[in-house]
């Protein structure tokens, strides 16, 4: 119990009375729910870094049962999402797994770290919304202890000629043994070296790379279908860019 300092985002907010506010913040040690007394006052103080995808320093107070927020200090409200719809519907779409893959007291700084770097993907950059989404999702299952296996094939071992990606084996397949996993989807060189980077990149480069119109699009469908495997729940927008 007392009051503490730590930097997070805002993942969701709910109005509570006539100026309450209960807000949920995802910190580098798991989620938090808290009260923001006031915030929805014209003048508050709180108002600002109290909204959806604010990023800041918060000063809490945790109580016997609850957390109250006492002040903020706003570090970036990612603007540019705020203002296009396509941007912030696929925001809105990666926090909704973030929600659902996040607890209370729980490491999560990998999981913060990706979910601004994405955020600033899409906030300030051009790059195609469902290059960066594929990208997160495959990350993101990294760090849910679903790294899949990208050096040889599942089944055999072989390192060559890995062909297909096994949602029931969660990694590559070579072509002949892709033949008895009727699962298996068929990959280009190119999206195999696309999955390799992504899972051995670190942070700050993790979108740096190029992709062909085609191994985008076998990208987009395996980070899809694995995510949704894994998570045993299927992930949808109201609408695409």
């Amino acid at each position: 119990m007392g009051t503490f300092k730590t930097k997070g985002i805002i993942i969701a907010e709910n109005n509570m009375s006539d100026y309450d506010k209960m807000v949920t913040i995802l910190t580098p040690n798991g989620k938090i729910g808290c009260a923001a007394k006031g915030s929805r006052r014209p003048k508050s103080s709180l108002m600002a870094g109290t909204q959806f995808l604010c990023f800041g320093d918060y000063m809490l107070y945790q109580g016997n049962n609850s957390y109250n927020l006492n002040s903020c200090e706003v570090i970036e409200v990612f603007y540019n999402i705020r203002t296009d719809l396509d941007k912030l519907n696929y925001a809105v779409h990666i926090t909704k797994m973030i929600q659902d893959v996040t607890d209370e007291n729980q490491n999560t700084y990998k999981i913060l770290q990706l979910f601004l770097n994405t955020l600033y993907m899409i906030s300030e950059t051009d790059r195609d919304l469902n290059f960066i989404i594929a990208v997160f999702k495959i990350k993101l299952m990294c760090f849910l202890g679903f790294m899949p296996l990208i050096t040889e094939c599942t089944n055999c071992g072989q390192k060559e000629r890995l062909t297909h990606f096994s949602l029931k084996d969660s990694g590559f397949k070579c072509e002949a043994c892709s033949k008895q996993d009727s699962g298996a989807i068929k990959i280009s060189e190119g999206t195999k070296t696309a999955i390799q980077y992504i899972i051995m990149a670190p942070p700050k480069k993790l979108f740096s790379f190029e992709l062909s119109e085609e191994s985008q699009k076998e990208l987009e469908l395996v980070s899809k279908l694995y995510l949704n495997d894994k998570l045993d729940k299927e992930y949808k927008m109201d609408y695409e860019a």
